[in-house]
């Protein structure tokens, strides 16, 4: 998730009645569409192609910010916009095939930054980046409930991306100290009843995408001013072995946004600061980008999640900018899993 501008931060906080830290891959930069960054002799260009429009800038906000897509049991999408006001859709339901959306969830508070259904219960979890909560909707997106709130290790989070393990547990992004620039952020586990949450990682740099590698030995972490990929070996009791830095993003003035997995392993790396994907493998070798055709990219910043069909290679990714929010679609270079659908 990226960070948004003052405007949006101020209509925000209002409609809130409270403050609303600087959201990030949510990123820090806006930009139009430099060309290829990080190009290295391996990487070939994907293009992607226009799916539909979602939605338009929100006049209460200055902005709009799709994120999180997800698909659910029916082959249908859900994205979240991140700066949605109040009555209007902070969550929806989308027909690829038809080209139709419909509003699913709405509410007062939240500034929702991901999606994911748990395998535990097969609700829809939200993570509230303003208020540190983690809220979850019936498959339906009726019977909000509050799963998580409050602080963690003295500390309430900034909770950006999401990830489950087959188990129904929770991984977090946690982009605290962005607003300030400090390298506060942390990665955080939280058990599927809600009652325990560990620090897995701290001192990071504005954490952002979150993500499983496809054997769920690790996790995969993006850091977005710093934009670098981290990996954590975990140890199977819901401790890390080890941690290290995977891949290096030579973004330019991109920064490292959300991250998706595919069963090959493959990495997708959003970019905010430009409307396209760096996708690595597991060895960190850059592979490809997937980008905007360039007469389209006027006015788009950035590429923020991707969701690649189950057991597919159709991949729908979530576009912003000034012109709105876009779905746009290419073809994927592995099937999608779990670890490539939400979060």
């Amino acid at each position: 998730m990226r960070r948004l501008p003052i405007r949006a931060f101020g209509a925000l906080t209002a409609l809130a009645a409270l403050g609303l830290p600087a959201l990030a891959g949510c990123g820090t930069q806006t930009a139009g569409a430099p060309r290829d960054p990080g190009t290295t002799a391996g990487d070939r260009t994907v293009r992607a192609h226009q799916v539909m429009r979602l939605t338009e800038v929100h006049e209460q906000t200055g902005t709009t910010l799709l994120e999180g897509p997800v698909f659910t049991e029916d082959g249908e999408l859900l994205v979240v916009d991140v700066t949605a006001p109040a009555g209007e859709p902070k969550v929806l339901r989308v027909n690829v095939r038809k080209k139709t959306s419909q509003p699913v969830h709405t509410d007062a508070r939240g500034t929702y930054t991901s999606a994911q259904f748990s395998p535990y219960d097969g609700r829809i979890y939200l993570t509230d980046f303003s208020h540190g909560d983690i809220v979850s909707l019936a498959p339906d997106g009726g019977d909000p409930r509050t799963f998580f709130s409050g602080e963690v290790d003295g500390a309430r989070m900034n909770p950006d991306d999401l990830a489950f393990d087959r188990e129904g547990n929770l991984y977090l992004s946690d982009s605290r100290g962005m607003s300030e620039g400090e390298a506060k952020g942390r990665v955080v586990r939280i058990d599927r009843t809600g009652k325990e949450a560990t620090v897995l990682a701290d001192g990071l740099a504005s954490p952002n995408g979150t993500s499983f590698d496809a054997d769920y030995r690790g996790l995969w972490f993006s850091e977005l001013t710093q934009n670098r990929v981290s990996y954590l070996l975990l140890d199977g009791k819901g401790g890390v072995a080890s941690r290290h830095t995977a891949i290096r993003v030579d973004g330019g003035i991109a920064q490292t946004d959300s991250i998706a997995v595919d069963a090959d392993g493959n990495l997708y790396q959003g970019l905010h600061g430009r409307p396209a994907m760096a996708v690595y493998d597991k060895y960190g070798r850059r592979l490809a980008t997937v980008e905007v055709p360039d007469r389209a990219a006027r006015g788009l910043e950035s590429a923020t999640n991707v969701a690649i069909t189950p057991g597919g290679t159709k991949a729908y990714m979530t576009v912003s900018g000034p012109s709105g929010g876009y779905l746009y679609g290419f073809d994927a270079l592995g099937e999608g899993i779990r670890q490539s659908n939400g979060g």
